[in-house]
C-alpha cells in the first residue's frame, strides 16, 4: 500500500484520518504544522499528501506554492479546510493541487481522493530530456486548465494523460445492487454529465434543458461530484 503524509493543525482531524486510512493499509505520517511537514516530506517522500489550508504558522497554499517553486511537488496534494471557498479553491488548484476537499469529510469522498490520487503517481523511471523532473517515489505531472467544480469536490485528476473523449452517451448500465440513494445518484450524475458534455459546458443551456435555476443547478452538480472539467473551460455564464 501507500505512504500518506497527513498535514493538519487539529488533532482529532489527524486522529481520525490516521485511523481511516490506516484500516485501509496505508502507512501514515502525521504532522500538525508546515515545519513538521516539510521534515516528513523530506524523510519519507510520500505517496500522496492530505494538506489542511488554514495552519497557525504558514499555511497550507504558501507550502503548496514553495514546494511547487523548488521542485519538491512530485506527489499529488489533497488540499482540506472547512473554510473553503471558490477562489480558495481556484488558488489551490492553480498551484499544483490535484483536489480540495471541505471539512467536514466524508468517508466516500476521502477515500475516493486518495485512490484517485494514488493511481496518479508515477512509477519512478529515468528521466528522458525535457521530461518533469523525478525524485521520491515517482514523478507528479500537472494538466493546466482545470476547473475549480471539480476540485471541490476531490474528484480531478492531474497528472496522467487526458482519456481520448467519445463525447456524451445517452445509454450507460447502472449497478442497482446499492442503496437507493447511491443509486439514483449515480443516475443523476450521469445525467447531468451528459447534458453538460451536450451543451459544451453552458450552465444557462443545461439549466433550461433540465429545469432547474442556475444556483440550484451548480449546487446539485457540487453535491454529485460531477467534473465540469471534462466541459467548456469557464463555462457558467
Amino acid at each position: 500500500m501507500a505512504t500518506i503524509l497527513v498535514v493538519d493543525d487539529e488533532m482529532g482531524i489527524r486522529a481520525l484520518l490516521s485511523e481511516i486510512l490506516t484500516d485501509e493499509g496505508h502507512t501514515i505520517e502525521l504532522a500538525e504544522n508546515a515545519a513538521q511537514a516539510r521534515a516528513a516530506r523530506e524523510r519519507m517522500r510520500p505517496d500522496l499528501v492530505l494538506l489542511d489550508i488554514w495552519m497557525p504558522d504558514v499555511d497550507g497554499i504558501t507550502l503548496l506554492k514553495e514546494w511547487g517553486a523548488t521542485g519538491q511537488l512530485n506527489m499529488p496534494v489533497v488540499m482540506m479546510s472547512g473554510h473553503g471557498t471558490i477562489d480558495t479553491a481556484v488558488e489551490a488548484t492553480k498551484f499544483g493541487a490535484m483536489a480540495f476537499l471541505e471539512k467536514p469529510i466524508t468517508l466516500q469522498k476521502l477515500l475516493r481522493a486518495v485512490e484517485q490520487g494514488l493511481a496518479r503517481a508515477v512509477p519512478k523511471a529515468p528521466a528522458a530530456p525535457g521530461a518533469a523532473a523525478v525524485s521520491g517515489n515517482g514523478v507528479y505531472r500537472s494538466e493546466p486548465g482545470l476547473t475549480v467544480e471539480a476540485a471541490m469536490t476531490g474528484g480531478m485528476g492531474l497528472p496522467v494523460p487526458m482519456p481520448v473523449e467519445l463525447g456524451p452517451q445517452s445509454e450507460q448500465s447502472f449497478d442497482l445492487d446499492r442503496p437507493l440513494r447511491e443509486a439514483r445518484d449515480a443516475f443523476e450524475k450521469s445525467y447531468f454529465e451528459f447534458h453538460l458534455a451536450r451543451e459544451n459546458g453552458s450552465m444557462t443551456r443545461v439549466a433550461e434543458k433540465t429545469g432547474l435555476e442556475r444556483t440550484h443547478l451548480y449546487r446539485k452538480l457540487k453535491q454529485l461530484g460531477v467534473d465540469l472539467s471534462r466541459n467548456k473551460r469557464g463555462s457558467l455564464a
